[in-house]
């Protein structure tokens, strides 16, 4: 079974895709008119590319999302939050470099 490489996740889906999944997921938190939501997409397809069978990778339209969005208080945008076991590990707001996020999903994704 081939696992799409970006998943979209609302407030429907949140449960299954996130916090049932067996994998970690990285969420996008983002929004269409956020410029520095544009600069994290690419990066953020990258990853889901690059870690493909290791990590879930969606992306969360805040706009059309408030119900989640609203629980992890998402304030700034973008905002990347790594769930393991159906739970928030790391949180981190604003354009994030493409070798930190690495850091912290292999820093997240190998502690116990």
């Amino acid at each position: 079974m081939r696992q799409e490489k970006l998943i979209s996740i609302t407030d429907k889906n949140f449960g299954k895709e996130v916090i049932q999944s067996d994998l970690p997921v990285l969420v996008d938190f983002w929004a269409p008119w956020c410029s520095p939501c544009r600069t994290v997409g690419p990066v953020v397809k990258e990853v889901a590319k690059e870690y493909r069978g290791r990590i879930k990778v969606g992306k969360m339209n805040v706009a059309e999302n408030l119900q989640v969005s609203s629980i992890f208080e998402i304030r700034s945008l973008p905002t990347l939050i790594l769930f393991k076991d159906g739970k928030a590990v790391k949180k981190v707001a604003g354009a994030l470099p493409e070798i930190r996020l690495k850091a912290m999903i292999d820093e997240s994704i190998q502690s116990p």
